[in-house]
């Protein structure tokens, strides 16, 4: 079994090749430059970890974490494009560097390929890769259309549940089906690949959540960013939204002045609304239940449990990080 640090190094070296021709350059320069900005790599080294899980690491596993990695940087270009995002990871965004065109004909150009790289597999599981895929991508897009839709309704509108939903979809599908398809390359039974997405999709949600309480409660030079950057743009969070619930008349009265004013001291006055909600403490053990969830379903799957621990390591590692 391999750890998912030598897995990343692994497919690095693996990705590092060039997936574009040269002409027409713009197109291709554009298609190339998303791909430069790094990663984690985490979703194409989940279809790694589902494939060994079940058995010895397949060729197909690559080809695999080619096209969802290739499909995971297509959503990041169209997604900086509708947000008019000026960078990424600290780089110029593809639109900004090449216009919106090129943008919108790299990120198409990225999603063929994507099937390129499946149409590479085994032909006995071929359709169920394909089918596991198109289920994920479809409901990637859904979960984007909801988080716009989202930026346009009043905070107390947006339902948890409905938000919850919404991460899942834009986030933690794809990190599901990377291991479902992982899964279906090592021979996973259908029993199996449920357990394995379910893993996959509430360790997504539980991340997200410790992603909104860093960006409150986080210490930004453990963290890499501005603390309260999500408070300072009205973004809605795991955190505000809770907080809406859970306070009284005149903690949601101060909460929605805050939200329509920018005081200097914006982001001080919401994290102690926050703390006097007991939303800090809340998003803790809302972690903790998704995280548990996960581990329940992989408790679950029926293989040896010292083939599970790199899989625990990986979750431990992502949902105990400070930065």
């Amino acid at each position: 079994m391999h750890s998912f640090q030598e897995l990343t190094i692994q497919f690095g070296e693996h990705f590092s090749k060039e997936h574009f021709p040269q002409q027409p350059k713009k197109l291709y320069d554009a298609a190339s430059h998303i791909l430069t900005i790094g990663g984690k790599r985490i979703r194409p080294v989940l279809a790694i970890m589902g494939n060994e899980l079940f058995d010895d690491i397949h060729q197909d596993a690559f080809h695999v974490g080619t096209a969802v990695e290739l499909f995971h940087n297509f959503t990041l270009v169209h997604d900086d494009l509708m947000d008019k995002a000026p960078l990424r990871r600290n780089k110029p965004t593809v639109h900004t560097l090449y216009g919106d065109t090129a943008a919108i004909l790299a990120g198409d150009v990225m999603l063929i390929k994507v099937y390129e790289y499946l149409n590479k597999v085994q032909p006995q599981y071929k359709q169920k890769l394909i089918t596991a895929f198109n289920k994920a991508a479809i409901e990637v897009c859904e979960g984007q259309q909801m988080d716009m839709d989202f930026e346009e309704t009043e905070p107390e509108q947006v339902q948890y549940n409905d938000y919850v939903n919404m991460i899942a979809l834009k986030t933690s599908v794809l990190l599901a089906a990377s291991l479902q398809m992982g899964a279906i390359i090592g021979g996973g039974s259908d029993y199996n690949q449920q357990h394995i997405y379910e893993f996959g999709k509430n360790i997504g949600i539980a991340f997200q959540i410790q992603d909104d309480y860093l960006d409150a409660f986080g210490d930004p030079e453990k963290f890499g960013k501005q603390q309260g950057g999500d408070i300072l743009v009205n973004k809605k969070t795991f955190l505000l939204l809770k907080a809406l619930e859970l306070c009284n008349p005149a903690q949601h009265k101060q909460l929605k002045t805050l939200l329509a004013t920018s005081p200097d001291d914006k982001v001080n006055q919401v994290l102690e609304l926050f703390r006097d909600c007991k939303v800090d403490v809340w998003a803790g053990k809302e972690k903790e239940r998704f995280q548990q969830l996960a581990f329940e379903h992989l408790e679950n799957i029926a293989v040896i449990s010292s083939r599970k621990k790199p899989l625990i390591e990986l979750a431990d590692f992502l949902l105990k990080r400070e930065h």
